[in-house]
């Protein structure tokens, strides 16, 4: 899986909705447990709260795999790359190891913002380049517009959501996926399947979403405040989830419980 394929790298910790202390608190705890990828956004505005948890901590700059991305209201090519120069400023790093557009523009033309990320990569900004929310569709077009290889398509998957095409795209194109939404937001707590299958391998219902997204082949970010819960999510690679539990997990994909919609995100695109 490209830049995350290590076992550091697989397990990210998302700082979204976090500013200030409590991001301070939950980042450093989030280090001290051993997490190393760190995903961060100009729209969720606390890459300087990050960048100052990050100097401060002691680890080496190279130890961390460190994700931005910009949003749409920054594709014009007059704010596209200054954008960058602010995140990298903020977060008091001298490059980015991925960077990533937030979403598809609104227009569906997504050819003039993934030439400005590869720009941006050429540069030196960012040592890698990826997207998020892309469509199947878009994920095919991306890779015959950039010739930079697209680390990620980082999307909302959980087991209660059918992702079956984006997963297929995925291998078609040789991009991979990687998971937000990791939990539902609390909705898979509602299915005692996964406290049963915990009860198997000593782990958590949490953990076994957790471990299933790692075993379709994705990357995964997290977030918590609770060291107990940001520990739990970190330490999902010393079990494996046999094929019938990951078949009987599989059987809840098709209840189609989306969060991220028209609803919620008007910009977003018709979803596979």
């Amino acid at each position: 899986m490209a830049v995350f394929s290590t076992k550091n790298y697989s397990r990210a910790f998302g700082t979204f909705p976090l500013k200030g202390d409590p991001l301070a608190a939950a980042l450093n705890m989030a280090i001290d447990i051993g997490y190393r990828a760190i995903d961060t956004a100009q729209m969720y505005q606390n890459e300087a709260d990050t960048g100052a948890c990050l100097t401060a901590s002691g680890v080496p700059r190279e130890e961390f795999c460190i994700t931005s991305k910009v949003p749409p209201a920054n594709f014009d090519k007059a704010k596209f790359l200054l954008s960058v120069e602010h995140s990298i400023e903020a977060l008091q790093i001298d490059y980015l190891d991925v960077l990533l557009l937030h979403w598809p523009p609104a227009n569906g033309d997504i050819k003039p913002s993934l030439k400005l990320l590869e720009k941006a990569a050429k540069i030196g900004l960012t040592k890698h380049i990826g997207i998020s929310n892309y469509t199947a569709q878009m994920m095919r077009d991306a890779t015959s517009i950039v010739d930079a290889p697209l680390v990620t398509n980082q999307v909302e998957f959980h087991p209660l959501l059918n992702q079956d095409v984006l997963l297929a795209a995925s291998k078609e194109t040789g991009i991979p996926l990687s998971a937000y939404c990791t939990v539902a937001r609390g909705e898979v707590f509602k299915h005692a399947l996964f406290t049963d299958i915990g009860s198997r391998h000593n782990k958590s219902a949490a953990q076994v979403v957790l471990r299933w997204t790692l075993q379709n082949g994705l990357s995964v970010n997290t977030m918590s405040t609770r060291k107990e819960n940001i520990k739990a999510n970190y330490d999902i690679v010393d079990f494996t989830l046999t094929e019938t539990e990951m078949t009987e997990i599989n059987k809840l994909t098709h209840i189609g419980y989306r969060i991220v919609d028209k609803h919620k995100v008007p910009w977003a695109p018709e979803w596979d």
